[in-house]
């Protein structure tokens, strides 16, 4: 019977968790809270993921590590490093694959869909903060020090997602409102679904060929700012949408008051061009075809609101 260990309850660790023990693995859900889902093969530990000799013992005996902490965007030029450095001593003490999930940041800005190719030019403090976390663990695998890989994907949707079009369009359409959003509404723009990572995470670990290098979760059709907001309005039987751009001076002023708006600043040219990712690789390599982006948004939709399965 294999041990996975699961590092973050969010949405992708806990899909994770629940992938991964639902196919007859035994899991160990590390938080500092003891929180995540409930399911006979999980184990739910209170653990500082930052320490690496505690994290290091829960990983004795594992066959694989999946990084899905995540964290506030304000805190993650001072709290992923602990994390991840936790993470690559306590695989190498252990033995344990190392699987960390990722995102596109690291790229920079690019023309046409990203694949796995595409150099890190990051243009931001949060990208430079993945790109050298990356480039930390991959240099162990190549030295023989531990073995990883990582897995990236775009905005999610599906339960618990969080990303610009979560915090600041969909409460809007749903509630009849018009929403303001920071980029360009028509953009086409990629989606991955949650429930997609924790299958490219899974595939990724019993796969050893696949190691030592990044993988981006099959993604679906990219859809715009503005067409997903027409089928979040179709799926709740809202108004119809009404999307416009935020201009640049009330971003701005918006960041003086809130640290979440403050933080998107950097991150605004991924909505003001076509931000699309290729991930034909992981497709071809694991047989992943994506969730459509219609079921991925259901999801999303229900978890938010219960009442409406």
């Amino acid at each position: 019977m294999s041990l996975h260990v699961v590092v973050g309850a969010g949405p992708v660790g806990s899909a994770a968790a629940l992938l991964l023990a639902e196919r007859g693995a035994d899991v160990r859900l590390l938080t500092r809270s003891g929180s995540g889902p409930e399911h006979p093969r999980i184990a739910r530990i209170r653990v500082d993921a930052t320490d690496a000799a505690a994290l290091a013992a829960q990983c004795a005996g594992a066959t694989a590590i999946h990084h899905c902490a995540g964290l506030e965007y304000a805190r993650w030029a001072t709290g992923f490093p602990p994390l991840i450095h936790a993470a690559i001593s306590a695989a190498e003490a252990s033995g344990a694959l190392l699987l960390t999930v990722g995102n596109l940041y690291g790229y920079g800005e690019f023309d046409g869909p990203v694949d796995e190719s595409h150099p890190l030019r990051p243009n931001s403090a949060k990208g430079r903060v993945r790109a050298d976390l990356w480039n930390e663990a991959l240099t162990a695998h190549r030295e023989g020090r531990i073995r990883t890989a990582e897995v990236r994907g775009s905005d999610y949707l599906g339960a618990g997602a969080n990303s610009t079009f979560t915090a600041v369009v969909l409460p809007a359409v749903t509630a009849g409102k018009a929403a303001l959003f920071p980029g360009d509404p028509d953009a086409p723009h990629s989606w991955t679904a949650i429930e997609d990572v924790a299958r490219t995470l899974a595939a990724v670990a019993d796969d050893e060929s696949s190691w030592g290098r990044a993988w981006h979760v099959p993604t679906a059709t990219p859809l715009s700012v503005r067409a997903l907001a027409d089928l979040t309005a179709n799926l709740t039987g809202a108004s119809p949408a009404r999307v416009r751009r935020m201009p640049s001076a009330v971003l701005w002023a918006a960041g003086l008051f809130n640290s979440d708006a403050r933080e998107i600043r950097e991150l605004r040219y991924q909505f003001d061009r076509p931000f699309v990712v290729d991930s034909t690789a992981a497709t071809k390599q694991f047989g992943i075809e994506p969730l459509p982006t219609r079921d991925a948004l259901q999801a999303t939709l229900e978890a938010r609101n219960p009442a409406r399965n």
